[in-house]
């Protein structure tokens, strides 16, 4: 039926790590960590997840060490396992790693123009489109719903890999995903129905 939903997604960002500060690109998977500002932005979040009583049937991760650091607390919290999906992981950005979006305009201003606005492109060339991103990104999501029809799921991922859930989800323009916000220790709830999605809400960010 129309109405009828098929997945209810709660998306947690990683804590924060060196690199979140500076917005930087990364798509390393063993580095880096949590910081200990990521391991506070973790902590209230469980502490949301209880305080808001929301249920669950299964958690699932990135690989990346920052999102199974972050899945291992909220999993203690329900005192279940989770489970790693190994598509779920950064967006591969070639040359574009460990620099800042100020950095990559300074050396690449041509790179950086095409990367924001032609989304079909892998900018550099050696990195991941933004469309095939999405796409990797959506596939999953698909795939993970499947599986767990009439259930609600956690996904402890990246800042990018929830913009591009949204960007799919919503059916927007895939150079929209650079106008999303969200933020490191976030959660993002997305309902999935048979024929729609909802964004239920975006980037709730618990307070110290």
């Amino acid at each position: 039926m129309y109405f009828d939903r098929r997945c209810k997604i709660t998306f947690i960002c990683n804590g924060a790590t060196i690199y979140s500060e500076d917005d930087r690109f990364t798509d390393s998977e063993a580095y880096p960590p949590l910081n200990d500002a990521g391991q506070d932005e973790i902590e209230r979040i469980c502490e949301f997840l209880k305080n808001r009583g929301i249920k669950n049937d299964k958690i699932f991760a990135s690989p990346a060490l920052r999102s199974q650091q972050s899945a291992a607390m909220i999993s203690k919290l329900f005192k279940q396992d989770f489970e790693t999906v190994e598509d779920l992981h950064p967006r591969k950005c070639g040359g574009f790693n460990g620099l800042t979006f100020e950095q990559v305009d300074e050396k690449f201003p041509d790179s950086l123009e095409k990367f924001i606005n032609c989304p079909e492109t892998a900018v550099p060339d050696d990195a991941e489109s933004v469309t095939d991103f999405i796409n990797r990104v959506q596939a999953s999501i698909n795939k993970i719903i499947e599986n767990n029809l009439g259930s609600r799921i956690i996904i402890v991922t990246h800042k990018d890999v929830i913009k591009a859930a949204i960007v799919a989800a919503l059916n927007i323009p895939h150079s929209s995903l650079h106008r999303i916000y969200i933020k490191s220790g976030s959660a993002t709830q997305i309902s999935y129905y048979e024929r729609w999605s909802s964004l239920v809400y975006c980037d709730y960010t618990p307070v110290a």
